[in-house]
């Protein structure tokens, strides 16, 4: 029988990457990121010269542009300790696509293929690095969990966030139909195509609402500002006073689900 695959070794230290979307529309669900991996024993440094990981610009077909931005991030990590980042899009852009976007500069892709190795989105950091299982303090409740595209796709961590929420004795997570269908927002494909997702994000929220669950998670705020801007627009049409939808980043639910203050 083959030995069970080893986890990386634990760290000491990690950098966090908090993305546009968190640091300008959920700064909380940063701030819970860093108090977790805080009370999971960790010296979190945050760079704070960090801007854009430079993913609009590159997939709406300005690779120059994302270029420059993205040359700045590489200079924000010196040492040797992962990068953990609380978002399934940003961290799949700079783990997978940095190295292809400076294939024709030596050094810079040298510089990205050694943040690539050492790159992590939250969830799977968690579960693949710490071998973290929470201990549920709260109480019984259904959630909803939501995974962005380029967590299932790319990074392949929609397991790790399920796993995570799993492990929560008193959380019963409810299932959806067109679980692994786009929430519509997409970055800027929201903006360039706003009929089709607005389409595709009222199909998920109705898909959301149908499963009876109390809230939605997920480790994507850019989908939580889709789903809940979509649902909160639809309360206020039919003059729900009270979010018939209400969610969260994974990191502020589980921080509160192990009695962490947020």
């Amino acid at each position: 029988m083959n030995p069970a695959p080893s986890l990386p070794a634990r760290p000491s230290d990690v950098y966090f990457f908090a993305t546009c979307v968190v640091d300008q529309f959920f700064p909380g669900a940063g701030m819970d990121a860093i108090t977790l991996l805080e009370k999971l024993g960790l010296r979190v440094h945050f760079p704070e010269e960090q801007t854009c990981c430079g993913q609009p610009a590159y997939t709406s077909g300005f690779p120059d542009q994302a270029r420059k931005v993205a040359a700045h991030q590489l200079t924000l990590f010196p040492n040797d300790w992962p990068v953990v980042v609380p978002s399934g899009s940003c961290a799949g852009m700079m783990k997978h696509h940095y190295p292809t976007l400076f294939a024709a500069d030596p050094v810079r892709k040298a510089q990205a293929d050694r943040l690539s190795a050492r790159l992590y989105e939250l969830t799977d950091f968690l579960v693949n690095v710490l071998g973290w299982q929470p201990e549920d303090q709260g109480e019984a409740c259904t959630v909803a969990l939501h995974t962005s595209c380029s967590a299932r796709r790319e990074m392949g961590v929609h397991l790790t966030g399920r796993k995570l929420l799993g492990d929560l004795g008193q959380v019963n997570i409810a299932q959806q139909d067109h679980e692994s269908e786009c929430c519509g927002f997409g970055g800027t494909f929201s903006v360039k195509q706003p009929e089709i997702s607005g389409a595709m994000v009222e199909d998920k929220v109705k898909a959301l609402q149908a499963t009876g669950a109390e809230r939605v998670i997920s480790a994507d705020c850019g989908c939580l500002m889709n789903i809940l801007g979509h649902a909160a627009w639809k309360d206020a049409q039919e003059g729900r006073a009270q979010p018939s939808l209400p969610g969260e980043h994974i990191a502020s639910f589980l921080l509160r689900r192990i009695g962490g203050a947020q």
